[in-house]
């Protein structure tokens, strides 16, 4: 069965490139990113965790930590991390599961047999502190994911893990947001002492409550 919003994210143990790890110890108290590549020594895929370590202190003031999946071994992993310092331009130092058996990507249903029997697509997984998936998104394997995206989805996340209010169309963090339709007009001059517009009487736009 594919894993849904408000499943727990299983736990695992696997052999890193950063050594054994188990992914709820690793993950600790905050929230954190599984992703998945076809393989290794790909073109897509070696941009894409190029790209992480670049604005992986980005997910740390986030309190996000980042880990990826390849099916491929650890050695094979090492070499690749080499080859993505020197095209990319970085320095990856979070690591990328050794998946050979299969073992986590049958866990997350990593594998659609329909766009490919042995590689994983381009699978990402937003886990909570509660070790609850928040977010699912699936892309082909011809297809580089937008990680400023993920960063955006993951502010939004937060802030509406905390306050009772939803995130518009395009929103980035220090914009308005729109608060839940389950909050009455009353409760909401108590929750939000900057105010709030209303539209409609299920649309009422408040600044941002943790800005």
């Amino acid at each position: 069965m594919a894993l849904r919003l408000g499943d727990e994210a299983p736990n695992f143990q696997a052999e890193t490139s950063e050594g054994k790890i188990d992914f709820h110890e690793y993950l600790g108290q905050g929230w954190g990113i599984l992703f998945s590549h076809p393989k290794d020594y790909t073109p897509v895929c070696t941009t894409e965790l190029g790209y992480v370590a670049k604005i992986k202190p980005e997910f740390e003031k986030r309190n996000v930590k980042v880990i990826a999946l390849s099916v491929d071994p650890v050695d094979s992993h090492k070499g690749w991390i080499s080859d993505i310092n020197e095209t990319q331009g970085t320095i990856v130092t979070y690591p990328i599961i050794a998946d050979a058996d299969r073992k986590v990507s049958n866990l997350y249903d990593m594998i659609h047999p329909n766009a490919s029997e042995t590689t994983t697509v381009r699978s990402v997984f937003v886990v909570g502190p509660d070790k609850k998936v928040k977010l699912t998104l699936t892309y082909p394997a011809s297809t580089g994911r937008n990680f400023d995206e993920l960063l955006r989805v993951i502010d939004s996340l937060q802030l509406t893990s905390q306050f009772s209010v939803a995130t518009p169309a395009n929103w980035k963090d220090g914009e308005d947001t729109i608060i839940v339709p389950s909050v009455s007009d009353e409760d909401a001059k108590k929750k939000f002492p900057k105010g709030f517009r209303t539209i409609k009487p299920y649309l009422r736009y408040t600044p941002q409550p943790n800005k």
